[in-house]
């Protein structure tokens, strides 16, 4: 008998605390006196937990894209492939503005990617300096050209190159319907 009552007290005492986070009209509007929206953080997929410098010289850091639809294109500057298919790139950024597309270079050194970007004129998105392989090795990228769509939960499918505007366009409507 007293085994059930201690049950009970404690199925109360559980059921009370519980409702201390819920507001008088029964919604879950605070936590601790603080607004629901400033406890609760968006979560951020690994794949994105990584820091970056940008061709202009400026950190860029991974978890910005959290939540978002990312393509990333790997690329390097003596690349034949990357080269080609620099104008779909710019063609599917310019049409699907609501993804980012981010340019991950490699494979040689600084001053070469900058010539890249100015001659395929690829400037118009983000493009990183990724000498060192970090964002390659963390995307599980070993040769360019690659493009990694990734959704915001952090799924994502890779696809090697080169692309046409054509296929491209395709990736990128698959990203943004699943």
């Amino acid at each position: 008998m007293v085994g059930t009552r201690t049950a009970a007290v404690l199925m109360i005492a559980a059921l009370l605390t519980a409702a201390c986070g819920v507001q008088g009209d029964g919604s879950a509007g605070a936590l601790r006196g603080k607004p629901l929206s400033s406890a609760v953080t968006a979560s951020v997929p690994d794949a994105l937990r990584f820091t970056a410098r940008t061709l202009d010289g400026e950190e860029f850091k991974g978890e910005s894209l959290a939540g978002k639809h990312v393509v990333f294109w790997f690329w390097a500057p003596w690349c034949v492939d990357c080269h080609d298919e620099a104008p779909a790139v710019r063609a599917a950024s310019a049409k699907f503005r609501d993804v980012a597309f981010i340019g991950v270079a490699g494979l040689d050194t600084e001053a070469a990617m900058k010539e890249f970007v100015q001659r395929t004129r690829t400037g118009t998105i983000v493009q990183l300096s990724d000498d060192k392989g970090v964002v390659w090795t963390k995307l599980g990228v070993s040769e360019q050209s690659t493009f990694v769509f990734m959704r915001p939960d952090g799924s994502n499918r890779m696809e090697w190159g080169p692309l046409t505007t054509q296929e491209l366009s395709g990736y990128v409507q698959q990203l943004l319907a699943g």
